[in-house]
């Protein structure tokens, strides 16, 4: 970690999340939407899991939306909160403490984008994994609360001739599977989408991030309070720029979702160049033109 650039205070992130704990259920939209989504796709995978490992919230919560599906048989969380659930772990994702070849599957839900060496994360959940286990990630990406981000940005501009850092900086979709293939993760693939929200105004948007604590932990926040007028310029700019219907503000949160398999001699492999026992252009029926060649005016 001395060799890994800090950009987040991990110890402030526990606090937000530890102030957050007592009333998480009332701020859980956005875990819980997630959560689904990631089921939903584990559903599409016909096989079981022996034995699996969450990230990022504990087993009795995770065990309330499963239901059965999945094909989970015994479940294992890890999280920076202690929790009253059976096999749960309180620890450090960036710090895994299991032994290698441990698990059939992992999920990590809305965690990844708070550590500090997301590429040393991906390798440890890739270590602990059996050869053929499987990973199912979300995590906020750079599109998250992008509204936010400009609505400060104008405002403090504006007000005080500078800009603090309001959001954290998060991925991009096009890092994830390139991240999974760093990691030696086999068949990585890497999509997002964007979960639409709308809030009666800024502040009420500022309390669920509070609520779900999801508040700026970077080491470059700005320490000291906000000015009245700054922070009261930002919701009427926000109010301005983004509209959405009945009077509220619209508000984006891009989850991004990886997936990757612990390498097995049984996947599939790509071929080698010239391998192939079928040639493009005969499935597309058209014409094939040798490597920068120019077809002529007849063509």
């Amino acid at each position: 970690m001395s060799d890994t650039m800090q950009i987040f205070d991990r110890a402030v992130k526990r606090r937000h999340r530890q102030r957050a704990a007592s009333q998480a259920a009332e701020y859980d939209f956005l875990r819980a939407a997630v959560a689904d989504r990631l089921l939903d796709r584990l559903e599409d995978i016909r096989r079981t899991f022996p034995l699996a490992l969450v990230q990022g919230c504990d087993t009795v919560w995770l065990q309330g939306r499963l239901q059965g599906r999945g094909g989970i048989e015994t479940l294992v969380s890890l999280d920076a909160m202690s929790a009253d659930a059976p096999l749960h772990v309180v620890g450090d994702e960036e710090f895994l403490p299991f032994a290698g070849q441990r698990f059939d599957l992992v999920i990590a839900l809305l965690n990844l984008h708070w550590v500090n060496d997301l590429p040393g994360a991906l390798i440890q959940i890739q270590r602990a994994l059996k050869p053929d286990g499987l990973f199912l990630g979300a995590m906020l990406g750079g599109a998250t609360l992008s509204e936010l981000r400009q609505a400060w940005l104008a405002a403090e501009s504006e007000l005080e001739g500078g800009a603090s850092p309001r959001v954290s900086p998060m991925a991009e979709t096009l890092d994830g599977a390139a991240l999974l293939q760093r990691a030696g993760f086999a068949l990585p693939v890497a999509d997002s989408e964007v979960i639409h929200v709308t809030y009666a105004d800024a502040f009420r948007l500022m309390r669920d991030l509070r609520g779900m604590g999801e508040t700026n932990a970077t080491l470059g926040r700005r320490k000291t309070f906000t000015r009245r007028a700054t922070l009261l310029r930002m919701a009427e700019i926000y109010q301005q720029r983004f509209p959405a219907e009945d009077g509220r503000i619209a508000a984006g949160f891009e989850v991004i979702t990886l997936t990757g398999w612990s390498p097995h001699d049984s996947q599939q492999k790509p071929l080698r160049p010239g391998m192939a026992a079928n040639r493009l252009a005969a499935a597309l029926d058209t014409v094939e033109y040798p490597l920068g060649g120019r077809p002529g005016p007849k063509d």
